[in-house]
């Protein structure tokens, strides 16, 4: 599991839904959207310190930057390490706020041609963001 820790900048609340933005470095910024409300979590408070938190398998990989994609949640990172299995790769992420795991297709990693030292971009879905009070 990928964690990152921020602060809560932002809450926008509709009926049950949270959708949160997280600062996690001045250049970081990431959203999660939460079943929860400040009225049902108590991490829930603007400027609360929170731990982002997103499973390996959820992170998709760019080498350039995507401008007509849906995904928000974009990490710039260079691989530092390339474990190549039969069917899956995990790759070794630095990125300014952390290292980050990700693990995608070897088909993929072989077609991205990725390897050490190359500029990528981890993407993830806001609704596959978790989110844990700290």
């Amino acid at each position: 599991m990928n964690s990152f820790n921020g602060n809560i900048k932002t809450i926008q609340v509709n009926g049950n839904l949270s959708l949160v933005l997280i600062e996690v470095t001045p250049k970081l910024q990431l959203k999660a959207i939460v079943i929860d409300t400040p009225e049902t979590a108590t991490y829930l408070q603007s400027e609360a310190s929170v731990a982002v938190l997103f499973k390996e398998t959820e992170v998709i990989i760019a080498t350039a930057e995507v401008p007509q994609i849906s995904l928000q949640n974009r990490i710039p990172a260079s691989i530092v390490s390339v474990e190549k299995g039969a069917l899956l790769t995990k790759l070794k992420l630095q990125s300014d706020a952390s290292v980050l795991i990700a693990i995608i297709s070897t088909d993929s990693a072989s077609h991205l041609e990725l390897q050490e030292g190359k500029k990528v971009i981890a993407m993830i879905k806001l609704n596959e963001v978790m989110l844990r009070g700290l």
